[in-house]
């Protein structure tokens, strides 16, 4: 009896601890949940509706929205033109991203140098650094034609802006300035806890930098970049606020990325209900990757155990 006592008080205060320590917690859940997924809930409902702020017009058409979303040509080509920008700047980025994370790990003279250079684009704000990019590019006083035209690379100033594919290659370019160094940052660490024994054996067994490079570290690197792939895809895939203060989606609408087709339907032409069936389409996107992210550490957390 006086262990089954015991073993009541004990299941009794355990529970009051739980709900003690639940009930701490329950303001930070309920802003969290108000602040994130009520936005998320009511950004739903919206897509199933006919919402028309200029007319006040809000009434039920079930997945109307959806399906002239899938017969707009206009956003699947805003998806498309998303997916060219994603993966060419993701690309530039793993590749100048590991060459450099590459270069810092092999511990040379100027390596602090080096790593706190590589941190100044990613430190400076998106749109801060999109406007000074815009300056840096105008036809008429941008430093980037005054320099081309002194190396002979132009013969005179040129609106980079203004034309569809230097305006795409120049959104490509400034996004992957801008995030090369989150992928050397964590490239850089993927690549300091590769143990120098594996180097050696390799070393010893005559294999060549290349070789080192290609068998031994790329496959301890792997997750690391198979990750790092997934976040900047994620983060590239809903590109906004660069664009905007770069281009606004110009010229025409070469550089009218899926966002901001999303964005101009809402706050632009007042499409409310249309504009959030967009919203839903990106955010259902980025959750796949999202799962293929978790479904990774679900496996790596398997093979562990």
């Amino acid at each position: 009896m006086r262990i089954v006592m015991r073993n009541k008080n004990f299941i009794s205060r355990s529970v009051l601890e739980n709900i003690t320590g639940y009930s701490f917690l329950l303001p930070a859940l309920l802003i969290v949940f108000f602040v994130m997924f009520y936005p998320v809930f009511f950004t739903v409902k919206l897509s199933f509706m006919d919402y028309a702020l200029q007319f006040n017009k809000k009434e039920f058409t079930g997945l109307a929205n959806y399906t002239a979303l899938f017969h707009d040509t206009q956003f699947l080509s805003s998806i498309g033109r998303t997916c060219v920008f994603t993966i060419s700047s993701v690309i530039l980025e793993l590749v100048f991203g590991l060459g450099i994370a590459l270069l810092a790990n092999a511990r040379l003279r100027g390596n602090g140098l080096l790593r706190t250079v590589m941190l100044i684009p990613w430190a400076i704000p998106t749109v801060i650094s999109a406007v000074l990019w815009k300056f840096m590019l105008n036809d008429q006083f941008g430093i980037l034609n005054f320099i081309f035209s002194r190396l002979g690379f132009i013969s005179e100033y040129k609106a980079w802006l203004a034309f569809p594919k230097s305006a795409v290659g120049s959104t490509i370019l400034i996004d992957a300035w801008k995030t090369t160094p989150f992928v050397f940052i964590l490239l850089l660490a993927g690549l300091q806890v590769i143990p120098k024994e594996e180097y050696e054996a390799a070393s010893i067994d005559g294999a060549s930098a290349f070789q080192k490079f290609l068998y031994v570290t790329m496959p301890e690197i792997a997750k690391v970049v198979f990750i790092t792939l997934l976040f900047r895809t994620m983060d590239a895939f809903r590109v906004f606020d660069m664009v905007v203060n770069l281009t606004n989606g110009g010229p025409g609408n070469a550089t009218e990325y899926v966002t901001l087709e999303a964005y101009k339907t809402i706050f632009r032409n007042l499409k409310i209900g249309y504009g959030s069936a967009m919203s839903v389409v990106i955010f259902i996107i980025i959750m796949l990757f999202s799962t293929m992210y978790l479904l990774l550490l679900m496996r790596d957390k398997k093979q562990k155990n």
